[in-house]
């Protein structure tokens, strides 16, 4: 089990990322998170198996049609057994 925290940059809101990475999450059975934050930015929490996790990871450097990914900045944390996958 992996965890990894995620800072979107680009076009990232109003395009149904966060649900598009809702829908990829649990296709692969990736728990966390997915939040707009003020500043443009989709900030997101994945854990998982890392062959799932990375699956993700790839999710998000492409994004949804209409979205465009500038930079993706991921930091390694440690797991903490989140359950589910919530876009708020």
């Amino acid at each position: 089990m992996i965890r990894r925290r995620l800072v979107i940059h680009g076009r990232v809101q109003g395009v149904f990322f966060r649900s598009t990475l809702a829908h990829h999450a649990e296709q692969e059975g990736v728990a966390g998170w997915a939040e707009n934050k003020p500043d443009g930015t989709v900030e997101a929490v994945f854990e998982g198996e890392p062959d799932a996790v990375d699956r993700l990871l790839a999710v998000a450097g492409e994004g949804p049609p209409g979205a465009r990914v500038d930079r993706v900045d991921t930091v390694e944390e440690e797991p903490e057994g989140l359950r589910g996958f919530h876009a708020d």
